[in-house]
């Protein structure tokens, strides 16, 4: 057979995977290939390329649901949405830029098989939230599918849920289908200058505590604010704390009034407005300012958001030339590290186990860091063990991106 697989219909796809299966033939089962770099890098025989299984399948605006082919670009998707009004409420990063590919060239079974979510992550949920359900083929080479067209559809395992975030470990999907949502009418952004990580955190808690219905909120240090695109950011001469708020727009007007009065004692603010206020999301979430630092290693650190300064100060004072900045409320904290050494990685998880937890991702380094580090967070023995039979129960000969998370995995 050829070095690579392109199956454009679902039968196709489990004849492939049955052979490979049948020959111990490991895969590497990619879409449009924008975050081949996301993970271990693996030695497999054979590319199993699902691009070819793309288009959108069934859409029904008035239902909020959508089904389309895994290898379907994310491009298509979102435009399709925004046609109607309708948009992904988890805000989905547009990633391939940070590996040095194209905007727009992720496709939306990669985006489930990530599970990313970008800065509405705090108030609309994951993708696992919005994810009602697959079909695709295991390593076995048995096709089978898990959920429906609605949320409450689940009987014995939810499969989905343990699908999205496996990276390709487990199953191929063929197809996947997702709740949306009205995109909203208005958005705008309240910028307090000034504060330092400890008053961000604040600022951002404070926020997030009140009845203003916050859909974003993240504090850029000084030196990522002035890389920002949107000048009213770049040109502040110091540190920038972000919080979004979206709906109606006379709610959206009245909920930023409140909210600078609510965060008056801490700063001076200003508001930044539709266009403006979109920009500054995009590259927050898209990891722009780590897009044009491409010598780089980045980090996604996850923790409790009153503990994100705390972490960043402890990795800080072990790396003071890091680049960093908070999403999420400060419970999402992004490093870029020298890729020399170790990338950071002892000084990261230190950080994590002086607070008292957390999880660390490698998410872009050179391959040889990626093929000598932890590159997801290190499982316990009960974890390991659990990963262990999921991977023998659905790929027991190993064919499916073997290796990509955890070594022998």
């Amino acid at each position: 057979m050829a070095d690579t697989l392109k199956p454009e219909t679902a039968e196709q796809l489990r004849d492939a995977v049955a052979w490979a299966s049948g020959e111990e033939e490991p895969l590497e089962v990619v879409g449009l290939g924008s975050k081949r770099a996301y993970g271990r890098p693996m030695q497999t025989a054979h590319t199993l390329d699902l691009s070819g299984l793309s288009g959108i399948t069934l859409y029904e605006p008035d239902e909020l649901v959508l089904s389309a082919r895994a290898g379907t670009p994310l491009a298509e998707v979102r435009h399709e949405l925004a046609e109607h009004g309708q948009h992904l409420a988890f805000e989905p990063p547009d990633l391939a830029p940070l590996y040095g590919g194209l905007h727009g060239a992720g496709t939306i079974g990669g985006l489930v098989a990530a599970n990313l979510a970008g800065p509405r992550r705090l108030s609309a949920g994951a993708v696992r939230d919005y994810f009602l359900g697959f079909s695709g083929v295991s390593g076995r080479g048995e096709t089978f599918k898990s959920g429906g067209r609605v949320m409450k559809n689940v009987t014995g395992y939810d499969l989905s849920k343990l699908l999205c975030g496996s990276f390709g470990t487990l199953a191929a999907m063929s197809e996947v289908t997702l709740k949306v949502l009205p995109a909203p009418e208005k958005t705008r952004t309240v910028l307090v200058f000034g504060l330092d990580d400890a008053a961000a955190t604040t600022a951002m808690t404070r926020a997030m505590g009140a009845s203003y219905e916050v859909s974003g909120a993240a504090h850029l240090p000084a030196a990522v604010a002035a890389l920002a695109e949107v000048s009213h950011v770049s040109d502040a001469g110091g540190p920038v704390t972000a919080v979004r708020v979206e709906g109606f727009g006379p709610s959206v007007a009245y909920r930023c009034e409140k909210l600078r009065d609510l965060l008056a004692d801490l700063g001076p603010s200003e508001e930044l407005h539709s266009h403006n206020s979109a920009a500054l999301w995009r590259w927050v979430g898209d990891l722009q300012p780590f897009v044009d630092r491409p010598e780089l290693a980045v980090w996604r650190v996850s923790v409790a958001p009153q503990a994100g300064h705390a972490v960043a100060t402890a990795v800080l004072a072990r790396l003071p030339e890091a680049l960093y900045y908070f999403d999420w409320a400060g419970g999402l904290v992004w490093f870029g590290t020298a890729a020399t050494g170790d990338a950071g990685s002892a000084a990261i998880r230190s950080a994590l186990t002086e607070i008292g937890g957390g999880h660390a991702t490698l998410v872009r380094a050179p391959e040889e860091l990626r093929g000598r580090l932890e590159v997801f967070q290190p499982l316990d023995a009960a974890k390991r063990s659990l990963a262990a039979r999921l991977k023998e129960g659905f790929d027991p000969r190993r064919i499916l991106n073997p290796g990509r998370m955890y070594a022998g995995g």
